[in-house]
């Protein structure tokens, strides 16, 4: 067994767990239909301890898996990157970044900022994990559906989408190979150009100077070299929001999207549900909970018992 094998074996293991409910925490189902409203409301609030607890379950969902017994174990790194690597016989060691999303939410918020030169082994694959209460917003977690893609080709889709000089600059972290583990980096940063359009068309004539290849990214250090001096000659702003994985434009993972909001789930897509609870229009979201959550009006005695 190679270290593809043991990422193919993983990723087939995970795919199994949609329509797998987790065990985790359960939330009660409200008492009334304004109660219901109201935690409709708030729900994603549990969004980050819930997804915490189905990636620390599925590192042991994968220790269950008898096959990977004899090679080695699934070990959290925390912190650390990725989340879960595989200790044991198999080299380059195979890793897995696990990332849960909660489809109410408005979009995939988790980052993806590792450098492109950090999977030249093609060990590392993210795994996307939708999820869902069992009704919608109460019940037990329950895992909707997985995706699982190589790592490098998430940097490399995030790179090649955001990187536009000399308006937008993708630069890789700098040489701490030396550093001790715990102070090196790896993530990469983007920047959105701040100065005059005089300035801007000056920093264009020095990109065209490039040739033609000039505006493909290259995580090489030639080419980190040529972006360092825009960023020194002209004012460059850090984008907070770069490198979130909604927005990276990742053939996979924008299937993956679309194939879990068209997802029937308690009476209707979850794209549905997603907008219906997002348009704070209380009347319509009232209904669709009795219609298809089975929610009734309640009374402080049975709120009580």
């Amino acid at each position: 067994m190679n270290t593809q094998d043991v990422i193919s074996l993983a990723a087939q293991y995970l795919d199994n767990l949609s329509g797998h409910t987790f065990d985790l925490l359960d939330i009660s189902k409200p008492i009334s239909v304004d109660s219901a409203v109201n935690l409709a409301k708030v729900i994603s609030k549990l969004s980050p301890l819930l997804g915490n607890l189905i990636e620390f379950n599925t590192v042991e969902f994968l220790n269950n898996q008898e096959v990977f017994a004899q090679f080695g174990e699934w070990k959290r790194q925390d912190p650390g990157f990725p989340d879960t690597v595989f200790i044991g016989s198999i080299h380059p060691t195979p890793g897995l970044e696990i990332k849960a999303w909660f489809p109410l939410a408005t979009e995939i918020t988790a980052r993806f900022k590792d450098s492109q030169n950090h999977f030249r082994f093609d060990q590392t694959y993210v795994a996307l994990i939708a999820w869902l209460p069992e009704a919608v917003i109460y019940g037990k977690p329950k895992i909707l559906d997985v995706c699982v893609v190589s790592g490098f080709s998430v940097a490399k889709a995030r790179d090649d989408h955001y990187h536009n000089p000399p308006d937008y600059l993708v630069l890789e972290p700098e040489d701490t190979t030396e550093r001790t583990v715990n102070l090196q980096q790896t993530n990469t940063n983007g920047y959105k150009f701040q100065g005059t359009s005089e300035e801007l068309l000056e920093a264009e004539e020095i990109v065209n100077s490039w040739g033609d290849g000039g505006r493909i990214y290259m995580p090489t250090q030639e080419y980190q070299i040529l972006l360092r001096e825009l960023i020194t000659r002209f004012k460059y702003r850090l984008d907070t929001n770069f490198a979130k994985m909604d927005r990276i434009v990742h053939p996979g993972i924008e299937d993956f999207k679309k194939r879990v909001y068209r997802t029937q789930f308690s009476g209707m897509e979850v794209g549905q549900w997603n907008r219906l609870l997002a348009s704070r229009q209380e009347e319509l979201i009232k209904s669709a909970l009795r219609e298809h959550l089975g929610i009734k009006e309640g009374n402080i005695d049975e709120l009580l018992d």
